[in-house]
């Protein structure tokens, strides 16, 4: 049973969907509150299993619910092995370029499998997250390592903003590839998590703390 004054969900994101979940939230008016998971740990996807898995255990005893705002990201299985243990779900989907694009990222792929994708959050902190995360801020010789295979850059537009989209073409120019863009807004991360959110209540998603990990 739900405490008195106990906040209903948690939601538990990458930083890279921070700013999204953040704005989902007021725009459905959701009982939950939004709690990061850094989004360095793509570079070293090892990191996010343990790492949400510290969240868990520091919110479950303060949230009646929690959802995980994730796709696989890279971790081989390990996150959800860790959501499996807590009864702790998570949206559906590998990663949030999927989430964004929905069927049309299979498309995009097959069309061009060299495609390097951008959101609103890569376009913003491009030059930390990519950029300074790869080491090019200090060793730019290993550019053509790291993107020589890649044909375009597709920007997953979240937000119709001129200054991202003007951004985003600059990054692409930088890396030398061709440019497209595809308006997606929230895309599949709405729609998912609205339909999980719907159903957050029923009996079958309370989390558990298992005794020992």
């Amino acid at each position: 049973m739900q405490k008195q004054g106990q906040a209903s969900v948690a939601l538990i994101g990458c930083g890279a969907l921070a700013r999204e979940l953040l704005a989902l939230t007021r725009l459905h008016g959701w009982d939950a509150q939004v709690f990061g998971v850094a989004a360095k740990d793509h570079m070293l996807p090892q990191r996010i299993a343990p790492d949400v898995e510290r969240r868990l255990r520091e919110l479950i005893p303060r949230f009646w619910r929690l959802i995980v705002v994730y796709g696989d990201c890279g971790s081989n299985g390990a996150l959800d092995a860790v959501l499996a243990s807590y009864n702790v779900p998570r949206i559906a989907g590998p990663h949030c370029y999927e989430m964004y694009a929905g069927v049309s990222f299979s498309q995009l792929m097959d069309e061009e499998p060299g495609t390097f994708f951008l959101t609103d959050f890569l376009v913003r902190g491009f030059n930390g997250t990519v950029w300074k995360g790869l080491g090019l801020d200090r060793h730019p010789q290993l550019q053509p390592l790291y993107f020589g295979n890649y044909r375009r850059v597709v920007y997953l537009a979240q937000s119709d903003d001129a200054e991202l989209r003007a951004r985003a073409e600059a990054i692409a120019e930088r890396l030398g590839l061709a440019f497209e863009v595809q308006q997606t807004g929230y895309g599949g991360l709405e729609e998912r998590l609205a339909r999980l959110m719907a159903e957050i209540q029923e009996e079958r998603y309370r989390p558990v703390m298992p005794i020992s990990r």
